[in-house]
């Protein structure tokens, strides 16, 4: 499957069948949304949201529920079961990733039983609307991902008052941690097959 990711919260999981989920396509925020074709949406936090930079008649998944859309198996989850933020888990080419969206609430071990497993977890570590720093190492060493991709900080021209990504990378060691000169990876099932966690970081959208 592909990983691409279109800045901030936001981005574009393909399928090897070729069906294709974009989460959280999000308003003008100092950066602009790319323009980008999707078979589905999931969105997070509809108030943040921004559908229309998504073309092809995508289906919108933004409550809580459990779907089979196009062969992915898509999961929404309330955290606090209000349905005002959800957590989207997608299984692809039998990789399970975790989207946290903006979760802003620290770990619990029943909110862990539910996420469980993660290959790859979506993880937003800007603080201050969401989780920071130091509660998304806690979620990181109790889903225990093979891949973690860290979202929602700060970028230049990013209009929102969030951390940088510095504080969040800091609490790994350098080995664990590898920077892209891209936008997208390929993962396979020879990445989820590792007994260790590494942390991708995309080239930054400025």
């Amino acid at each position: 499957m592909n990983i691409q990711w279109l800045g901030h919260s936001s981005f574009r999981l393909e399928e090897s069948t070729s069906t294709t989920v974009v989460t959280d396509p999000y308003p003008d925020i100092g950066i602009r949304m790319p323009k980008v074709r999707a078979d589905a949406i999931a969105i997070s936090e509809s108030k943040y949201s921004n559908i229309q930079a998504v073309s092809g008649n995508p289906v919108i998944f933004n409550k809580p529920g459990i779907y089979d859309f196009k062969g992915v198996a898509i999961t929404a989850i309330s955290p606090n079961d209000d349905g005002e933020k959800l957590i989207f888990k997608f299984r692809m080419d039998g990789i399970d990733i975790c989207h946290l969206g903006g979760i802003n609430q620290s770990v619990t071990s029943e909110l862990i039983d539910i996420l469980v497993p993660v290959n790859v977890l979506l993880i937003p570590v800007g603080g201050n609307m969401t989780i920071g720093a130091e509660e998304a190492k806690e979620y990181v060493d109790a889903l225990m991902p093979e891949i973690v991709i860290p979202m929602h900080y700060r970028v230049k021209n990013l209009s929102l008052d969030i951390d940088k990504l510095d504080g969040f990378v800091r609490l790994f060691e350098p080995e664990a941690v590898e920077c892209l000169e891209e936008h997208a990876l390929e993962v396979g099932r020879k990445d989820i097959d590792s007994m260790s966690t590494k942390v991708v970081i995309f080239k930054k959208f400025e």
